[in-house]
């Protein structure tokens, strides 16, 4: 008989594909409506909710050992599971050190801590590697990421630490120091203007990007990056994933853009 949790409901993308990555996709029975990654994932597992809402008979129907959610956001959803009596864990992951220990800890709940430790060894490995390149740039980009366009949104904390272990500079990092989205918008769009990233990432929070309407904001065409079309999107599920696709495809993809900039 084994004292782990053997019917996890993953109410966030990131615990899932974590489990996925740990070979325990077994004790997945019920993920978020937003799950992309892996693409396997949705074929395989019922939807019981979206990121604010939840089905809760349908997880209670389930009859899930652990429920796993993550923020505040979510606090209503564990609020109504814990009075029904359910196993409730809610991460609240902001940093990569967060996600990292996210990673470590839900890897120990299931028995899995040792591969979960590989996993942050490999991307360790990965950043020490990516360091050794880009020491030798003379010129470091200057670097917007863009989570939301109205009202202008940045600075979340993983995407800004990524930007600067990819290879960048983030224009906005003084702002990563705070969690909550409404802290972190850009009232005045001419800061950015002021601020000339070199490159613009952007991920509109699961919304369409729309490269055009960016390009066509009042006086931004004077932005070093507007003006040299290195604006790039990258997925949502990919960049404000906070666990293994931020840390391992998010970096990746931040890194192949910076790179092109030194050539």
């Amino acid at each position: 008989m084994t004292h782990y949790p053997e019917r996890i409901v993953c109410l966030t993308e990131e615990t899932t594909e974590l489990l996925y990555l740990l070979n325990q996709q077994d004790r997945i029975v019920g993920i978020s409506a937003f799950t992309k990654r892996p693409l396997k994932a949705p074929k395989e597992k019922p939807v019981v909710s979206t990121f604010t809402d939840a089905n809760i008979d349908k997880i209670l129907d389930l009859r899930p050992d652990l429920v796993v959610g993550f923020s505040d956001i979510q606090a209503d959803i564990a609020k109504q599971l814990i009075q029904k009596g359910i196993n409730v864990w809610i991460s609240n992951q902001r940093t990569i050190a967060e996600i990292k220990s996210f990673m470590v800890q839900m890897g120990t709940l299931i028995g899995s801590q040792e591969p979960a430790l590989d996993l942050i060894n490999e991307f360790d490995t990965k950043t020490q590697k990516i360091k050794r390149t880009t020491d030798r740039w003379k010129q470091k980009p200057r670097v917007y990421f863009e989570e939301w366009d109205d009202p202008i949104i940045t600075g979340i904390a993983w995407v800004s630490e990524l930007i600067e272990l990819a290879g960048g500079k983030d224009i906005f990092k003084h702002l990563s120091q705070h969690s909550l989205a409404k802290d972190r918008i850009i009232a005045n769009p001419n800061t950015v203007i002021e601020l000339q990233p070199d490159i613009m990432l952007a991920s509109w929070c699961g919304k369409k990007f729309k490269k055009d309407k960016v390009a066509t904001r009042d006086d931004w065409n004077k932005i070093n990056a507007i003006k040299h079309d290195r604006i790039f999107e990258i997925k949502s599920e990919i960049i404000l994933q906070p666990g293994p696709a931020s840390l391992f495809d998010g970096l990746d993809i931040m890194h192949d853009i910076f790179l092109t900039y030194q050539q």
